[in-house]
């Protein structure tokens, strides 16, 4: 039952995962199963059951989102991306000049396409029956996609941070949920910080990954495993060598992971703090250690069942994420439903051939 909350600010509306592992494994194998079948045409049907099972198992203040994305237009979105992608690969081949025009083709079509797939997944969310959508327009697709990310690499990435700050105002500013606008109010500042935080990281993560192929090296020239005398190395080197290597892979692998749990959760946080919905505010506190925590040990499981604990893995996930955020109500969420329905017949959205091109912003 929805809480209702009345005058001033409203105790925080904590966000909660119900589903669970063994409930989505049953729609992951068969959404594998008939994907592998169909050679990949079901794909689009199996991501429509993968969405409404998160969206639906989503509750926040009792109620819970629904996704009602049509099948037909995600296939006809991946369509698209395929004959993008083979006319990219192939267009060099035939010629050097074909390939650039192609290239550049595609950087001019890319921002229309995102804008088209936002608006996609946005209209084809719902919450208590009530549909979000975005508002965004083409020039404002085309400075994120086209013209920060020229710029960024023109300053040699300086200017990430602030394209990333961009990104998001355009992305959050321009989502709404009814008639009720949404608002983005992060800082560069604080993105810049988490960038340098992440940097730091990812430099300690490549010092301490350095040092320990350092000392595999020195262990393997004192076992004289590299030096062969001019000759091939025996049997046994080369199952050491092999083994070596394996074992560095596998901590290079092992250590990275503990870049990006970091810079999700930084990121979460930074975006879900500084985004509201109307007078509404939102509160994200998942932790970069618990995150960190969550990552390791599903690479592993998934790792040790050779990929069967994938489903498992993508709901520890969910909820890990998601029951760190929560609504910071002011007034009545009734009433804020009420309006929200209300005016949503003013605002109005276009809504023509969308389809969905499987971004993630």
């Amino acid at each position: 039952m929805t809480q209702a909350v009345t005058g001033g600010v409203g105790a925080p509306q904590p966000v909660r995962f119900t589903g669970s592992g063994g409930e989505y494994f049953r729609i992951w194998i068969v959404n594998l199963a008939l994907s592998i079948l169909t050679l990949g045409i079901y794909s689009a049907w199996a991501k429509v059951r993968r969405m409404q099972y998160f969206y639906r198992n989503t509750e926040l203040a009792g109620a819970s989102f629904d996704y009602h994305g049509e099948p037909v237009a995600i296939l006809k979105g991946r369509l698209i991306a395929l004959v993008l992608l083979f006319a990219y690969q192939v267009a060099p081949s035939v010629n050097p000049l074909l390939g650039l025009v192609v290239g550049l083709a595609l950087a001019a079509i890319m921002p229309w396409l995102l804008l088209r797939s936002l608006k996609f997944r946005l209209h084809n969310t719902s919450y208590r029956g009530l549909r979000f959508g975005f508002n965004g327009r083409t020039g404002g697709a085309y400075r994120v996609f086209i013209l920060w990310p020229f710029l960024t690499a023109l300053t040699l990435y300086l200017l990430g941070p602030m394209w990333h700050q961009r990104l998001k105002a355009w992305q959050h500013g321009h989502s709404a949920f009814g008639g009720t606008q949404a608002a983005f109010e992060g800082k560069i500042r604080s993105f810049y910080r988490l960038y340098l935080g992440a940097v730091l990281l990812a430099a300690a993560v490549a010092v301490a990954i350095g040092v320990m192929l350092v000392l595999l090296v020195l262990k393997l020239q004192s076992g004289g495993l590299l030096d062969f005398g001019g000759n091939a190395p025996q049997p046994g080197q080369m199952r050491k060598i092999v083994l070596m290597g394996l074992f560095a892979v596998s901590m290079m692998i092992f250590l990275s992971l503990f870049v990006w749990p970091y810079v999700t959760a930084r990121v979460q946080n930074l975006v879900w703090n500084n985004t509201r919905l109307g007078s509404h505010r939102f509160q994200s506190t998942v932790s970069a250690r618990r995150l960190t925590w969550v990552a390791l040990t599903n690479f592993l499981l998934v790792a040790v069942t050779l990929g069967l604990y994938k489903p498992f893995a993508a709901v520890r996930m969910a909820r890990t994420r998601l029951e760190a955020v929560a609504l910071l109500p002011v007034g009545s969420l009734e009433e804020f439903m009420a309006a929200a329905e209300a005016n949503v017949a003013a605002v109005g959205e276009e809504f023509g051939e969308f389809f969905d091109f499987d971004i993630a912003l």
